[in-house]
């Protein structure tokens, strides 16, 4: 059984990690696109909902800002990035994490000094500096990156992201492709696995839109102790335009 303190340090940042992939979901070669999004989420075996927001904006200094907004049981979760882009370079400038509820508040800053070439920030209430990289990704951006590539045609994908207070490797790789049933309608989609340690319990698969510009429209994730988490596409705009996947019926 799952504590349920844990819904929005755990569920709840799954969801925030798996819905933010959204982001890069509304990426050209050369643009972003500006977009909205709602998900629902759901745990098997164990009768908790939760519901996410998402949505990109351009700022009028030429900035973007990604935000985030989830509610699971009585625990909220926001997250908010604001990058730009060089060329075809995702650059962040700030990050924050705020989850509320449950008596396990927390908030973790971070602020990208690219002339300094320094991170800083606070995480746990804890002051930290830390050096930049070339390359070097936040918690959302880094999923930006991730669908260029879906659309660049890689199908083996790795980041460097500042998570928290310290850097880590991400990795991802293509699985296959399949027909995906969501609360928008059905759509073809592209797989794809976090690539963990060998012995690691935890799997995460998610699937993109091919015809969306690789809209993320499903995750499924199974935690360490056999839970089984998944999220779901309600609906969505891009660029102002609503997506609408083949009606179910219709197959």
């Amino acid at each position: 059984m799952i504590d349920s303190s844990s819904l929005l340090s755990r569920p709840g940042r799954w969801l925030a990690a798996a819905v933010l992939a959204l982001g890069s979901t509304l990426v050209s070669a050369q643009e972003l696109v500006p977009f909205t999004a709602s998900y629902a989420a759901d745990m098997k075996k164990i009768p908790v909902n939760g519901e996410a927001t998402h949505s990109l904006q351009a700022n009028e200094d030429g900035t973007w800002t990604l935000s985030f907004h989830a509610g699971m049981f009585v625990a909220r979760l926001t997250e908010e990035s604001r990058l730009r882009l060089d060329g075809d370079q995702l650059v962040p400038l700030s990050y924050r994490y705020e989850r509320k509820g449950l008596g396990r508040g927390r908030v973790t800053t971070q602020t990208f000094d690219w002339e300094a070439g320094l991170v800083t920030g606070e995480h746990k209430k804890d002051a930290f500096s830390l050096p930049t990289e070339p390359g070097l990704l936040d918690r959302t951006t880094y999923q930006l990156a991730l669908q260029r590539d879906l659309m660049a045609g890689k199908k083996e994908m790795q980041y460097r992201v500042f998570d928290e207070d310290e850097v880590e490797e991400y990795r991802f790789r293509v699985t296959g492709e399949r027909r995906v049933t969501t609360r928008a309608g059905q759509f073809d989609a592209v797989e794809v696995e976090r690539v963990r340690e060998p012995d690691a319990k935890r799997e995460t698969t998610l699937w993109f839109a091919k015809d969306w510009q690789y809209l993320l429209v499903r995750l499924s994730q199974v935690e360490t102790d056999g839970q089984h988490y998944q999220i779901m596409l309600k609906e969505a705009t891009l660029n102002g335009e609503p997506v609408i996947g083949t009606p179910i019926s219709a197959n």
